[in-house]
């Protein structure tokens, strides 16, 4: 089989040599250089650079002109999804199109799907719709939150005290970013813990999933606070609901990242991504049932082997959890933290990746640990003393920025 990969993650997460047998197909990559570096030497493929500049669907079908035709198109990026469909249908390659990979990428759309499949959603209108409604017409008074369509890592989110302190910013500053009013929706602001639930599908059958709670949210990590997650128990309930919601949105083929809030009448649809989920997701996945999601899901799509079912294995119900620290709103390429070690030096810190003052961290937002301050993976332990143990550290660890100190015999240009 001749495949083509939209490359953009890096190899150390996907696992490309382990997921595709390449002495059986040919696998073509393209993708950015530095994408392209992380791939393993030797590995028996052809490799594409693409500029990273203009159209990524553009440059991707430029960099495959004139090569035989494919038989498979791969693109596990959520920014990826899109392109990877419109290249499917200009080289004619079978697989999902864009208006099937739409309700995982529009809110507005996305919702519409859920609710229409008779799952509880936030109140939701598009903003040209808030925008042209009556003052009062919305069906919801309370806090609102304004998110881009097809946002990610909760950058350009906001939340207003109302409705009409939302629209009211928006009609003074327009929206964040500079882009179109049509790319934005307003929702109602619904309290309470979020879980994400992740794991994959083939052909509609579950082969594996993991639910965790959110300690800290998205959004106040956009905004410079910690965050991280622990696993919980995978209830029967929490298993229906989520084959209900990715049914809904029509995910029967795909990893998949779902999240929503708990409320005491349930789970509330929140949003749900035909991909992996960031941060160390996949590894405490790994941890708590030896399946590695992108590497398996490549297995299972290219080689067609049969799909078993992999539960959590029994034990002792010991689970794992991950956190990050935020570096972005931190105003500095340098930071020191401080607080920290005991919690370092905890038998529940099974990773520890922390910067020191020399090393450089990233100023815009991330959740990598090689770009941020602190980043790792508590356990094995139950939920609740995981939890314990990230809200301790996140309020006991401070990370704060920092000049460099100037190599020895420096002077001051003063």
């Amino acid at each position: 089989m001749r495949i083509l990969v939209l490359h953009r993650v890096t190899d150390k997460m996907i696992r490309y040599a382990t997921g595709i047998d390449h002495a059986a197909h040919d696998v073509t990559y393209v993708g950015p250089a530095d994408r392209l570096a992380t791939l393993p030497p030797g590995l028996r493929c052809t490799l594409i650079e693409r500029p990273d500049t203009g159209d990524l669907t553009a440059e991707v079908l430029a960099a495959v002109a004139g090569l035989p035709s494919f038989d498979m198109v791969i693109a596990l990026s959520e920014f990826d999804l899109i392109a990877g469909a419109r290249v499917r249908a200009a080289l004619g390659v079978a697989g999902d199109r864009e208006a099937d990979i739409l309700p995982w990428r529009d809110k507005v759309v996305m919702k519409s799907a859920a609710a229409a499949a008779g799952l509880r959603v936030p109140r939701f209108l598009s903003l040209p719709e808030a925008l042209d409604a009556e003052p009062g017409e919305l069906p919801w008074a309370g806090e609102t939150v304004l998110k881009p369509l097809d946002g990610a890592a909760s950058l350009n989110v906001h939340v207003y005290p109302t409705p009409a302190e939302a629209l009211a910013a928006v009609r003074e500053v327009g929206v964040p970013g500079g882009t179109e009013l049509e790319g934005f929706e307003v929702e109602e602001f619904i309290t309470g813990p979020i879980i994400h639930v992740d794991g994959m599908l083939i052909d509609g059958k579950p082969v594996a999933i993991e639910a965790s709670r959110y300690v800290g949210t998205c959004l106040g990590y956009a905004e410079g606070t910690p965050l991280g997650s622990v696993q919980i128990e995978l209830t029967p309930e929490l298993s229906r609901w989520t084959t209900d919601c990715l049914a809904a949105v029509g995910i029967t083929t795909s990893l998949f990242h779902l999240e929503g809030i708990e409320t005491a009448d349930g789970p509330v649809f929140l949003e749900v991504g035909a991909r992996f989920g960031g941060a160390d997701v996949v590894d405490t996945f790994e941890l708590a049932t030896g399946l590695h999601l992108p590497s398996r899901f490549l297995q299972l799509i290219t080689d067609g082997a049969d799909v078993e079912a992999q539960p959590r294995p029994e034990g002792d119900g010991a689970r794992y959890g991950w956190f990050v620290w935020p570096s972005h709103q931190l105003g500095a390429d340098f930071c020191r933290i401080s607080g920290e070690a005991e919690f370092r030096e905890s038998p529940l810190a099974h990773r520890w990746s922390q910067r020191s003052e020399d090393e450089p961290i990233k100023t815009t937002l991330s959740y990598a640990d090689t770009d941020i301050p602190l980043a790792g993976i508590v356990g094995p332990a139950d939920s609740a003393e995981l939890d314990r143990f990230l809200r301790d550290a996140f309020s006991s660890i401070r990370v704060e920025p920092v000049a460099p100190e100037k190599p020895s015999g420096e002077e001051s240009a003063n």
